[in-house]
Formats: C-alpha cells, sequence, structure tokens
C-alpha cells in the first residue's frame, strides 16, 4: 500500500480505531520517510512521538486531510524542527475554502527561527523578552544604544508594551532591535491565521516571533532559516508551500495547491488524552508523557489532566 493510501485508510477505513492509534501507527510505517527528511541531530521516534501529541491533544487536526498533516510533518522534519512542546514549531489547521475541507500547515515557531539562526555558525545567541507595563525599562539608541529592562517581580506586570531582542555574533558584535505591541497587533492583522493557531494559543511566542522575522534582516542566515521565513511569509499570505532541498516552491492562488485558506477555530479536547493517560502501563514511561503535556494543556484542563495522572501513577506504583 502506497503512503498515499495508507493516510487515506485512516481517515476513512477504520471507523472502529482511535483515530490518534490508528495514526501513530501510520507514522510508525513512514519511519523511513521521516527519518530520511530529518537532520541527523533529530531522531524520528521523537519527532514521530511529539507529532502524536499534537494530533492527540486537537480534534479539529484529527479532522484534517490527513496527506495534509503528514506533509505539514515532512515539511517541519526537513527543517529539523520539533513540533510542540518547545515551540519549535506548529500543525495548524485550516479551511481550504476551495476545497471546503480543512487541511493541515506546519508553522515554524520563534524558538524554531531562534534554532535556525544559530545554525549559520555566526550567530552565537539570541534572546527575547517582552516589556509589561509595571517594568522598569529604558531604551537609548545611538552611537553607543543602551537598554535597561527590570521586570516587576511583585505580582502582575500589567499588560505588554513592547518586545525586543539582542543577537550576539561570533565576532563579537551583536544587533539590537525591538517593536512596540501595538507594531506586532498591526502585523498580525495583516495574517490570515491572526484568529487561530498560536496566535490565539501562545500569543506571547508569536510575539517574539514578529520580532524575530524583523531581525532576520540584519542576521547571516542559514538556508534552514531562509525557507522557515519563506513558509510562514507564505501562511500569513494564505498560501501554500512545498520544500524541494534548499528551495521553498510559494503557490499562488491561482496555482493547483493553494488553498485560499481561513484559520480553523482550534479547540482542546481532554478525552483523548485521558484516555492515553490510562493506557499507560508503564510509571516511567507515563510520567514523560506528563512532562510533555506541561506546557501544552490549556489551563482550565491542567488540574483535571494532572489529577489523572496521580491516580494513574498511584495504581501502577500500587
Amino acid at each position: 500500500m502506497s503512503a498515499t493510501s495508507a493516510l487515506r485508510s485512516v481517515a476513512t477505513d477504520d471507523k472502529q480505531q482511535n483515530p490518534v492509534t490508528a495514526f501513530r501507527s501510520f507514522l510508525e510505517k513512514q519511519k523511513h520517510q521521516i527519518a530520511a527528511a530529518l537532520p541527523k541531530h533529530v531522531n524520528p521516534d521523537r519527532m514521530i512521538r511529539l507529532a502524536c501529541t499534537e494530533f492527540a491533544k486537537n480534534p479539529t487536526l484529527q479532522k484534517c486531510d490527513p496527506i495534509s498533516v503528514f506533509g505539514a510533518i515532512i515539511q517541519a522534519s526537513q527543517l529539523g524542527l520539533e513540533i510542540g512542546v518547545m515551540g519549535q514549531a506548529y500543525l495548524v489547521p485550516f479551511k481550504n475554502n476551495k476545497t471546503n475541507r480543512l487541511e493541515a500547515q506546519f508553522i515554524p515557531g520563534y524558538k524554531g527561527l531562534i534554532s535556525l539562526a544559530r545554525r549559520s555558525g555566526e550567530v552565537t545567541s539570541i534572546e527575547t523578552n517582552i516589556v509589561y507595563e509595571k517594568d522598569e525599562f529604558d531604551l537609548v539608541l545611538g552611537i553607543d544604544s543602551n537598554l535597561k529592562h527590570k521586570p516587576y517581580l511583585e505580582g502582575d506586570r500589567g499588560k505588554p508594551r513592547l518586545v525586543y531582542g539582542v543577537a550576539k555574533f561570533k565576532d563579537g558584535g551583536h544587533h539590537l532591535e525591538w517593536m512596540s505591541i501595538t507594531e506586532v497587533n498591526k502585523v498580525r492583522a495583516r495574517s490570515k491565521a491572526s484568529g487561530s493557531g498560536p496566535w490565539v494559543t501562545d500569543y506571547d511566542q508569536m510575539v517574539r516571533k514578529t520580532l524575530i522575522r524583523r531581525m532576520a534582516n540584519y542576521l547571516p542566515m542559514s538556508i534552514e532559516l531562509q525557507n522557515a521565513l519563506q513558509v510562514d511569509q507564505a501562511i500569513d499570505d494564505g498560501k501554500t508551500v512545498t520544500i524541494d532541498g534548499d528551495f521553498v516552491q510559494v503557490h499562488g492562488d491561482d496555482e493547483e495547491g493553494a488553498q485560499g485558506n481561513a484559520p480553523a477555530q482550534i479547540t482542546f479536547d481532554p478525552a483523548p488524552v485521558l484516555d492515553k493517560i490510562k493506557e499507560h502501563s508503564n510509571a516511567e514511561a507515563l510520567n514523560l508523557y506528563l512532562d510533555e503535556l506541561r506546557d501544552t494543556v490549556p489551563p482550565e484542563h491542567q488540574e483535571a489532566i494532572a489529577a489523572a495522572g496521580r491516580a494513574r501513577l498511584e495504581e501502577l506504583e500500587g
């Protein structure tokens, strides 16, 4: 059976099987293809595990065309970016207005862009910070620019005011960039993905990523960073992309494969996660799974997930 046929069977042939289990089974069978796309420093087993975690916690993603989900995983793999937990990359559902179907797309995260920037070998570090209303902040620009930021530590810091970042280079130089939150929100408003996905679930990270995209104009660029920026811009423009080696092909609205997409509403369904917790038969493996969930479960579901995890661990260890 071809990969495409196998993907279709995940969506149509086995209605009795849990969709997460079926998708994991498919990815395991296609591990060689994922491994071929990944750089040597990324393990295919870890990529499959991260992709399945994202798939399990997002019912809207489970409704997407399975070929598009697999394609998004391959694109993340080609750039060597891990999906989900660390904020390197996201799988985001969009509605294809031409086919009236849901499709998944890969979107690089801000930590992913930082990782790719460092692959040039010329960037030693990139640090970004958000300044809030109650923080102390002073910025003086000129020949010898100076920045001082003292976060407010006595409670709520208020609303975000601006974001800044500093990139340090191998030769000892550095670059400082900053944007007001008003500027960031104008960038968001122009994006076709502004109403869903990470702009909704991970706003702070998207604020930082917006700054890094502006900083990229002054950074030594790896091929991977150039490709990720092209992918990100295409998604903002409501277009699709394919990555072929060192080249990114952007599909316009009049081309085959173009989406004319609108972002799909993303909701979190705790049921698959709770089922997964119950399925674990090893305490160590369950602890690892719970660690992965810590930064991905919405606040309103964290207590229930944690309680289920504790209860299952007591059963396994008792």
